[in-house]
């Protein structure tokens, strides 16, 4: 006999006697617990009955052994050629759970409101409908307005030119030294 039941957002094969490793799980350790979604069961006969989503009126009890964490695992972020190194540790929480029986619901209130969600009235759909209506709606961003010229105008700094400094030419003047020397002719 097995059944596919949900236990913490997730699916699980389950039979009697079985072991598992299930995401945490509120409660203390030796609490008993009880599964109301189940999706599928599977009989001593063979016989398989499947839910429309959910089968009514079968659960699956467990007994809650112990709350732990899987071992540490790395979880280390780099970029090349930037000097960005990260380097952090994750271990994840499980609760270790033992099936102790598929069978018949308990009628509780708690079994009955998780498989069943109530229907809203028409009384509460009016209040609803009212809370609706009360609440403020968003105000559109007001426009600018303008103001003063004084206020809004800065003093930009004076830009810097980018035109290129110019050599100053040097002026050569003719001294005696610099005239030309005529030849003599010594006799």
């Amino acid at each position: 006999m097995y059944a596919i039941v949900e236990i913490a957002g997730k699916q699980f094969r389950v039979a009697k006697d079985m072991k598992l490793k299930v995401p945490v799980i509120q409660g203390d350790a030796g609490n008993n617990i009880d599964f109301a979604q189940v999706f599928l069961v599977e009989d001593d006969k063979g016989n398989i009955t499947l839910g429309k989503p959910l089968v009514k009126d079968i659960s699956v009890s467990a007994k809650i052994i112990e709350h732990s964490r899987e071992k540490k695992i790395i979880v280390f972020k780099k970029k090349r050629r930037k000097g960005y190194q990260k380097k952090n540790g994750h271990r994840q929480g499980f609760s270790m759970i033992e099936i102790t029986g598929i069978g018949a619901a308990k009628k509780t209130k708690e079994t009955k409101a998780a498989v069943e969600t109530p229907k809203k009235t028409k009384t509460e759909t009016v209040k609803s409908a009212a809370k609706a209506e009360t609440k403020p709606a968003k105000k559109a961003p007001a426009k600018k307005t303008t103001t003063t010229k004084a206020a809004t105008t800065k003093k930009k700094p004076a830009a810097k030119s980018t035109t290129a400094k110019k050599t100053p030419v040097k002026k050569v003047t003719k001294t005696a030294s610099s005239a030309p020397k005529k030849d003599i002719k010594e006799d």
